[in-house]
C-alpha cells in the first residue's frame, strides 16, 4: 500500500507529463498496430522507412490537436460519456489534418515534407482509419480501466466499508452511487438498488443491480444484511418516507436520506450531503412559493420594527427581512441572551448600520414611545407574547398584561407614529379559546379590527399553529427526553396538532402582510394536524430505538386550558381564499361588540390585570369573549393506559410535551 500511494502521489504530481506521455506512447502503438493488422502482422520492409517518416507528422498533429481539445487536464479516474465524445472528436480532427499532409498537401506544394519519402503516394488508406480507431480504443480503455481500477481497488483496501441500499434507482441514485464508487476513502459499499418500478428489477446502474422493489424489503435485507438503506428519492412523500422508516425499524437498519431537489437538480448530490432522516422530512408539505417582489416592495428601504425579535418566530423575521434591504431593522425584545445571540449573528453577515438592538418590555410604554419616536418605524411586526398554555393558567395577569395590554400598547403606538402597516402575530389557539394565553391572543385580534377602524395604519392578523422547534415546543422537548433516556410525557393519547416549519411559517407571514388593505384576520394553510404520539414515536425511531421498549412513552393526562386538538377558523368566522393558495381570510359574520363597549371593557381589563385581580380579569375575559370556556384538567386512572404517571408539579418544563 506504501508503495502504491508513493507512484500515485508522484503521477499526480506530475499529472500533465505523465498524460502527454501515455499519450505519446498509444499514439505510436495505434499506428504501429494499424500497419500491423493492414498486413497481418508481417510488414513489408519497404514500409519501414515510410513509417518512420511519417510518425513524427503523426505525433506532432495527434498530439496538438489532443492540447486544443483539452485533453490532457482531465482526472481519469472521473472519466464520461463527455470525455470519450472530446477524445473522438481530437482523433478525427486529427486524422482528418494528417491525410492532408500525407495525401494532398505533397502534391500541392512539392517539398513541403523535407527529405525523399519514397512511395509516399502509395502509403495504405486504410492506415489513417486502422490508426484512429485502434487509437480511440486504446485512449479510452486506458481511461476506463484506470476508472475501474479505483473503483475496484476502493473496495478492496477497505473492508469495513458499510453496505447500504440505495432506494430509488433514478437520477439521484445514479448520482450518488458515482460519487461512492470514485472516491475509495468513502466508507460506503452499495450492494444494490431498490425501487418501486417493477421494470427497473434485474438491471444495472454502474454495474450494481436493482434487486427488487419496497414490498420485498424485508425479505431483501435478511437476505443482504445491509448497514443502512440511503433514500435516494428527493421528491419522496412524507409517506413514502414513513413506510420506509416502519420497514427499517423492524429490521433495525439504519434509514438515511438525501438533500431537497433543488440541490440534486444542481448536481451537488454526494455523499457528504447523506443525512439522517429529520422530523420535518415526516412532516415535509409542498414547498411554499412567495411573491418575493411583494414582500420586497413591502420592507425594502423601509424601517421595520419587529417585537419579540428573539423568539422563534421573530428572529426568523428578522433574517428574512434583512434578505430584503431594509432602512433600518428594529430588534425590540426584553431578552438579553436572545438578542445578543442574534445580533451576533446578524452582525457576521450585514452592516450594523442597518439594524439595531433594543431591550425593552412591550409592557413599559415609556420606553416603547422613545424608541418609536426615534426609530419612527414604518412597519411593525408584533411577536412579542406569552405562548405556554399551562404557564399562563397559573399566571393569568402576567398573560393578560402582556399579551393583551403590551399588545394595545403596540397598536396604539403604531397608530400615534403614522405606521404604514402593523402585523400581529396569532395562533390557532385564539379560535374557540379554553386558555388564558387563547383567550388574550383573541382579544388581541379583536382589538387589531376594532383599532384598525378608526386609523390610517393598516392593522392585520396572521393566525397559524404551531411551528417545529420554536423555543419551549414539543420536537425539542421530545428530543431531550429521548437523550435523557425517556420516558417521553404526552399528555393524551388523541392529543393532535397542527404543524409548520418556522421558515415556511415567516415567508407566508411577509406575504400576508404584503397582501393585507387593514382589518385582515389572515390565516396559513397548516395541512392536516398530527397525532402527538405519533409524532413521538417517530422521534423515537429517528434516534434509533424502539418506542415503548428503548424508550417508554406515558400519558399524564389533560392540564388546564388544553384542547385535544386545534382549530384555525372559528364558528362564526367565513373562509375566503386569497391570491395566493397558501392563505385564508376570515371573515367574520357576526357584528360582535362596536368598538366603544369593546375598548371601555379593555380599560376595566386592564384596571383588573394591574391591579391583580384574577376574579375581575376572568369575569372581563367572559365579557369580551362570551364562548371562552376553561378546559379543567383531566387526570387518568390507573388502567386508563399501558403507563400512568401522576403530572408533574407546577413549574417544572420537563412535561411541557404538547402545548405548542
Amino acid at each position: 500500500m506504501t508503495l502504491f500511494n508513493t507512484i500515485t502521489d508522484l503521477i499526480l504530481k506530475y499529472r500533465r507529463i505523465t498524460v502527454v506521455s501515455v499519450h505519446l506512447l498509444l499514439i505510436v502503438a495505434a499506428n504501429l498496430l494499424a500497419f500491423l493488422l493492414r498486413f497481418e502482422g508481417e510488414v513489408p520492409s519497404a514500409y519501414y522507412h515510410m513509417i518512420m517518416t511519417t510518425l513524427p507528422v503523426i505525433i506532432v498533429v495527434r498530439l496538438g490537436i489532443f492540447y486544443f481539445f483539452d485533453l490532457n487536464s482531465g482526472l481519469w479516474r472521473y472519466v464520461s460519456i463527455r470525455d470519450l465524445i472530446q477524445i473522438i472528436k481530437g482523433i478525427i480532427v486529427s486524422s482528418a489534418l494528417i491525410g492532408l499532409i500525407i495525401y494532398l498537401i505533397p502534391g500541392l506544394i512539392p517539398g513541403l515534407i523535407p527529405g525523399p519519402i519514397p512511395g509516399l503516394h502509395s502509403y495504405p488508406r486504410s492506415i489513417p482509419v486502422l490508426d484512429g480507431i485502434l487509437l480511440l480504443m486504446l485512449m479510452g480503455g486506458v481511461r476506463v480501466a484506470t476508472r475501474l481500477f479505483r473503483e475496484q481497488s476502493g473496495f478492496a483496501l477497505s473492508e469495513t466499508k458499510k453496505k447500504v441500499f440505495i432506494y430509488g434507482a433514478g437520477d439521484a441514485g445514479d448520482l450518488l452511487l458515482r460519487d461512492m464508487l470514485k472516491n475509495p476513502k468513502y466508507t460506503y459499499q452499495p450492494v444494490g438498488f431498490i425501487d418501486d418500478d417493477e421494470r427497473k428489477k434485474g438491471h444495472k446502474i454502474n454495474s450494481v443491480p436493482v434487486i427488487g422493489t419496497g414490498k420485498e424489503l424485508t425479505k431483501l435485507v435478511d437476505k443482504y444484511s445491509p448497514e443502512e438503506i440511503v433514500i435516494a428519492i428527493p421528491s419522496a412523500t412524507p409517506a413514502q418516507i414513513q413506510n420506509i422508516m416502519n420497514e427499517c425499524q423492524k429490521q433495525n437498519v439504519a434509514l438515511k436520506t438525501l438533500p431537497s431537489l433543488k440541490d440534486v437538480i444542481a448536481g451537488q448530490v454526494s455523499v457528504n450531503q447523506i443525512r439522517d432522516i429529520s422530523i420535518e422530512d415526516l412532516l415535509f408539505r409542498e414547498p411554499v412559493r412567495i411573491n418575493h417582489e411583494n414582500i420586497r416592495d413591502l420592507v425594502c428601504g423601509k424601517r421595520v420594527l419587529v417585537t419579540g425579535a428573539a423568539g422563534s418566530i421573530g428572529s426568523e423575521l428578522c433574517r428574512q427581512i434583512m434578505k430584503q434591504n431594509p432602512r433600518n431593522l428594529i430588534l425590540y425584545d426584553r431578552s438579553e441572551n436572545g438578542l445578543f445571540f442574534l445580533d451576533r449573528e446578524l452582525g457576521e453577515k450585514y452592516s450594523r448600520d442597518f439594524f439595531s438592538v433594543v431591550i425593552g418590555d412591550i409592557c413599559d410604554m415609556n420606553r416603547l414611545y422613545l424608541k418609536f419616536q426615534k426609530h419612527k418605524p414604518q412597519i411593525v411586526f408584533h411577536a412579542a407574547a406569552y405562548k405556554h398554555v399551562p404557564l399562563m393558567e397559573d399566571n393569568l395577569i402576567e398573560s393578560v398584561k402582556n399579551n393583551v395590554l403590551g399588545t394595545l400598547n403596540v397598536m396604539e403606538l403604531s397608530g400615534q407614529f403614522g405606521v404604514e402597516t402593523f402585523v400581529q402575530i396569532s395562533t390557532d389557539k385564539a379560535v374557540n379559546p379554553t386558555s388564558i394565553m387563547g383567550a388574550s391572543k383573541r382579544i388581541a385580534e379583536m382589538a387589531v379590527r376594532h383599532i384598525n377602524a378608526v386609523n390610517k395604519t393598516k392593522f392585520i392578523v396572521v393566525r397559524f399553529g404551531n411551528v417545529l422547534g420554536s423555543n419551549g415546543s414539543v420536537v425539542p422537548l421530545f428530543r431531550d427526553q429521548i437523550r435523557k433516556g425517556g420516558p417521553v410525557t404526552i399528555t393524551h393519547p388523541d392529543m393532535q396538532r397542527y404543524f409548520m416549519t418556522i421558515p415556511e411559517a415567516v415567508q407566508l407571514v411577509l406575504q400576508a402582510a404584503s397582501m393585507g388593505n387593514g382589518g385582515e384576520v389572515f390565516v396559513l394553510d397548516m395541512g392536516e394536524q398530527i397525532k402527538i404520539v405519533d409524532l413521538a414515536r417517530n422521534m423515537i425511531a429517528l434516534s434509533g430505538l424502539v418506542p415503548d421498549k428503548d424508550i417508554k412513552i406515558i400519558f399524564t393526562g389533560l392540564r388546564p386550558g388544553e384542547k385535544l386538538y386545534e382549530e384555525l377558523f372559528d364558528t362564526d368566522e367565513k373562509i375566503l381564499s386569497t391570491s395566493h393558495k397558501k392563505i385564508n381570510m376570515a371573515i367574520s359574520t357576526t357584528n360582535g361588540s362596536d368598538a366603544k363597549k369593546f375598548f371601555n371593557r379593555l380599560i376595566e381589563l386592564q384596571v383588573y390585570a394591574l391591579g391583580g385581580d384574577k376574579e375581575g380579569v376572568l369575569e372581563k375575559i367572559k365579557e369580551l369573549i362570551p364562548a371562552y370556556n376553561q378546559t379543567p384538567a383531566v387526570s387518568y386512572q390507573n388502567g386508563d393506559y399501558p403507563e400512568i404517571v401522576k403530572p408533574i408539579g407546577q413549574g417544572d418544563l420537563s412535561d411541557f410535551s404538547a402545548t405548542m
